[in-house]
């Protein structure tokens, strides 16, 4: 209930104030697990891509977003919760496993889950090699993946910036990615490789960014 009142204000006033171009939106499956895959180039990125997306799509968030006291804690909580965020211990030895498995979760639940395969936001506005967790998130639970890619967001919130900006950005749906050729194999490297490699060439093509050293 948060989550579907919160976006009934949040997305019109997200329109109001950026007025994003969006194109693709019907590249998001309607029904069934998917996976949203972008390249990143700023905070605002896993607040425009659920906004702007046809269906909820869980992101991680770090899990002091949640714990917050008062009311600074119950909006913070309540903002992270309408943007379908989950919380995830980052500081922890087992923290990358630990969000796949989160990410699996939801997958397996049927529901949308949204990653950056680059695993940071970009500082030079380049798109960096994908890491494999992509590939092995989309072989073991069997679903598409949607690439997107995300342009201008740089210049609504940069990187180190603490509030956004009234810029437009573009969020383009890409079509959805299956692959078949691998089902079974999240387990081979060559694989993961593979998919991963096909997965970012379909987000630069989106971007249009530069790759960086690969």
């Amino acid at each position: 209930m948060v989550y579907l009142v919160s976006r009934l204000i949040l997305r019109p006033l997200f329109l109001l104030l950026f007025r994003p171009h969006v194109r693709g939106r019907e590249n998001v499956p309607a029904s069934g697990p998917f996976i949203i895959a972008s390249n990143h180039l700023s905070f605002i990125d896993s607040m425009i891509i659920p906004l702007m997306s046809p269906r909820r799509v869980g992101y991680l968030a770090k899990a002091e977003y949640f714990t917050g006291s008062g009311i600074g804690g119950w909006m913070t909580r309540t903002w992270f919760t309408a943007l379908g965020a989950l919380p995830v211990e980052r500081e922890t030895h087992r923290a990358a496993q630990a969000a796949l498995d989160t990410a699996l979760s939801v997958l397996q639940a049927g529901g949308g889950f949204g990653l950056y395969p680059e695993g940071t936001r970009s500082r030079d506005g380049r798109l960096a090699r994908g890491k494999t967790g992509v590939a092995w998130l989309a072989l073991t639970a069997d679903c598409p993946v949607v690439p997107v890619g995300v342009i201008g967001t740089d210049r609504i919130q940069p990187v180190g910036a603490r509030w956004p900006r009234p810029r437009r950005a573009t969020v383009i749906f890409g079509e959805p990615l299956t692959f078949p050729e691998h089902r079974g194999q999240a387990g081979s490297n060559r694989a993961r490789r593979e998919v991963t490699d096909r997965i970012m060439n379909a987000i630069a093509d989106l971007s249009g960014q530069e790759k960086a050293g690969w």
